[in-house]
């Protein structure tokens, strides 16, 4: 019998599921012996049992070993010990029979509430449910994960840890670009987040109503998202170097009834306003009512100077300072929205990807643990985790914000540029705080190359760091490298992970535990989802041969549509393999002979030179391994012989100045053949980035052949685009001239 999920339930009125009292009856769903092979250490389940009535079997598919599809390539002469590739097996052959009952068994990891009219021990009535995807209607599939059960997210990432005697654990370390820090324990963000989620309350913002947040990285961020989460409205983060216009179009597009913001942010050293820009933002026709402001870099005395629209504008201080601390909080359906991730496409406005509460929550906790946790469970309150993402990034979400609090984590979150006020920051943030794990973006890494060509000085103890991970697109092989020999001492391991906004958490990686590593290879499919690499028709492709990565078997922390606009869900992600019911990721990819999965750029940014498909990344990787380039964009530009010509943009060492165009050309040729060789290399002094550091390739086109710039509201570092300009002019004139 199904409860009425129609409204909140107070937490206090509920009965809390233990993950124990629910795993004794797994058996609802299989056999008890496929249920303890999941329970007793994931090893090799049977199969899939037959689902009872009502309960969905989709994902029970035939999937090889590590996720590869069968008639896929098989894996052999594995990449790491032959120990720790047989445990990796194991666990992912136990999760992919029935991968319903694994992402079961993960979900119990949380404090769920038992709804009234559900029986048998679970707090949900139905596990998985999925409705293809109807091609006639243009309509995506519909996805539920735990239906019927409830939970509140911001408990299960702040009070569930109070109540376990862990309150006075350190949530995060906070460190400002100005130098002032913080540190917030798990007891003292539980009183400031249910602050204010009074505030909120107080200012008219109920279930389902949407918040949009525009603010830099500092405490306020978290505490306001997880009183959002807290409530039940829906936030959408917006990173705080955005425009008015890029803010503009999510406050209009979510219909957000409430901003929060800053008066300012501390960008390079200096304090930049940004209130208005908000107030631009806002201006005209939308469903804002209140602005709440956090002061940040104003001085007491001086406040009068912000503008404050009267009735409209709040000071944070003053909103949230004087709000009760104590906050009960309510239990949503696991479907309830959680956020709004936009993320920008080659054409058309950002898509606003929303995640719900319970499936997202589900699947970025359990691989939070999976990926960067101490595999002992005794040290891990000696853990300090460190993802070095914005906040509004979903990686920020997923491995900042919800990941790590739902595993009563200590992280350091840091506002600033990591060459203010000099290029050794993060490595003073790494030894000041003890940091174990490192997460960050392929491109910082590549800026650190430049400033330490000489290593990191030995003046910095990052003798703390067990496991370093990369995010946001595929890493260069002399990056990896560079990055595990200065910053892991050689031998920390290397989590490569590849994922988008679209799955809200991991896909591919290679396991923490993992002793052999290749440079720069997303390695295998994570316990409890499956990919597959194939060709236009769906056949899968050969070892070598690149093809399109497709998510066969999501996991429950995929988006379940597009804001707004569910038809443009089914055209972006489901329509080119909608008989398959196949997740279309954008991405090309190849497997190599062992069946490891090396990911190889947006299939937008793929090269076709007299019928050659050409990767970016492999030619951008090539060109990183000189030893004069920190960093490289390549795009395509028409050619009417070829169709596509290869042009690299190229960013040197510090201190190189001579004509390395030839140089470079000839040492792509010799790394991947003549037919990779740039028509032209044009040294800038840096290239256009999104917030995730992904390297707009588009752009570069566009600049290249003067057309139009297209969609630019997720460009992080609007400079590159004049310096490129100032250098394609100059170039221009010296042609004239010559």
């Amino acid at each position: 019998m199904t409860s009425d999920l129609s409204s909140a339930t107070p937490l206090s009125t509920l009965s809390p599921v233990s993950a124990a009292a629910a795993a004794a009856t797994t058996d609802s769903l299989q056999s008890t012996s496929n249920a303890t092979a999941i329970e007793a250490g994931l090893r090799d389940a049977a199969g899939p049992t037959n689902s009872p009535s009502g309960w969905s079997s989709t994902g029970l598919q035939d999937v090889a070993v590590h996720g590869a599809p069968s008639g896929g390539p098989a894996r052999h002469g594995s990449t790491t010990s032959s120990t720790t590739a047989a445990q990796h097996t194991a666990e992912h052959e136990a999760a992919q029979p029935d991968n319903v009952a694994f992402w079961e068994q993960q979900a119990l990891r949380l404090d769920w509430a038992q709804p009234a009219g559900i029986s048998g021990g679970k707090p949900w009535h139905t596990a998985h449910r999925r409705v293809p995807a109807d091609a006639a209607a243009g309509k995506g599939p519909e996805i539920t994960w735990f239906e019927g059960g409830k939970l509140n997210v911001a408990y299960n990432c702040v009070d569930r840890h109070v109540a376990n005697g862990r309150g006075d654990n350190v949530a995060f370390h906070f460190e400002g670009e100005p130098g002032d820090r913080r540190t917030v324990t798990y007891a003292e963000l539980q009183r400031e987040v249910s602050k204010a989620a009074n505030a909120l309350l107080a200012l008219g913002i109920t279930k389902g109503d949407r918040v949009v947040i525009y603010l830099p990285v500092i405490p306020e961020t978290v505490i306001i998202t997880l009183a959002v989460a807290r409530i039940g409205a829906i936030h959408s983060l917006v990173f705080g170097g955005f425009s008015a216009d890029a803010l503009k179009f999510r406050v209009e597009d979510t219909g957000a009834k409430l901003l929060v913001t800053t008066d300012g942010q501390f960008r390079r050293g200096v304090a930049v306003p940004v209130k208005d820009n908000a107030d631009a933002a806002v201006a005209g026709d939308n469903a804002i009512e209140h602005v709440l402001v956090v002061n940040r870099t104003t001085a007491p005395e001086d406040l009068a100077a912000v503008p404050m629209t009267e009735g409209r504008d709040v000071w944070w201080h003053d909103a949230v300072g004087s709000a009760a601390d104590v906050h009960e909080p309510e239990a949503f359906d696991a479907e309830t929205p959680l956020f709004i991730m936009y993320t920008s496409g080659t054409t058309g406005k950002p898509k606003g990807l929303v995640h719900t509460s319970g499936g997202y929550l589900t699947q970025a906790s359990w691989s939070f643990e999976h990926l960067f946790s101490n595999p002992d469970p005794a040290l891990r309150d000696q853990d300090v985790h460190w993802c070095t993402a914005d906040l509004a990034w979903v990686t920020a979400h997923t491995y900042e914000i919800y990941g790590p609090l739902s595993n009563g984590a200590t992280q350091v979150i840091f506002e600033g540029t990591p060459n203010t006020p000099h290029p050794g920051r993060h490595f003073e943030i790494i030894e000041r705080y003890g940091v174990t794990q490192y997460y960050t973006a392929p491109t910082l890494v590549r800026s650190l190359m430049g400033w330490f060509p000489d290593g990191v000085p030995d003046s910095y103890d990052l003798s703390s760091i067990r496991l370093l991970g990369t995010v946001g697109e595929a890493v260069n092989p002399e990056a990896w490298r560079w990055l595990r020999q200065n910053v892991g001492a050689g031998t920390a391991p290397v989590v490569d992970t590849w994922w988008q906004s679209e799955t809200g958490a991991t896909i591919l990686s290679p396991a923490p535990t993992d002793t052999e590593f290749k440079p720069g290879c997303a390695a295998r499919p994570l316990p409890g989802v499956s990919t597959r690499i194939v060709d236009d028709a769906g056949n899968t492709v050969p070892p070598g041969v690149q093809g399109f990565i497709v998510v066969d078997t999501p996991g429950p922390a995929i988006a379940r549509t597009v804001w707004g606009n569910p038809r443009r869900y089914y055209d972006a992600y489901w329509s080119k393999y909608v008989e398959q019911g196949w997740f279309l990721a954008g991405d090309g990819a190849k497997y190599d002979a062992d069946g490891d999965i090396w990911i190889l750029g947006r299939v937008d940014d793929t090269l076709n030179v007299s019928g050659h498909l050409l990767s970016t990344i492999e030619i951008e990787s090539a060109l990183v391994s000189h030893a004069d380039v920190v960093e490289a964009g390549v795009c395509p530009v028409a050619d009417p012989t070829t169709g596509h010509a290869i042009v690299a943009f190229v960013v040197l060492k510090r201190g190189v100045s001579r004509e390395v165009a030839t140089e470079l050309r000839n040492h792509v040729a010799k790394a991947i053949g003549p037919i990779a060789k740039p028509r032209d290399v044009v040294v800038v002094p840096d290239v256009p980035k999104t917030r995730s550091g992904k390297i707009m390739r588009r752009l570069l086109t566009q600049l290249f052949e003067g057309t139009a710039l297209g969609d630019t509201t997720s460009l992080q570092n609007e400079p590159a685009i004049a310096g490129i300009q100032d250098v394609l002019r100059e170039r221009a004139l010296v042609k004239e001239n010559s």
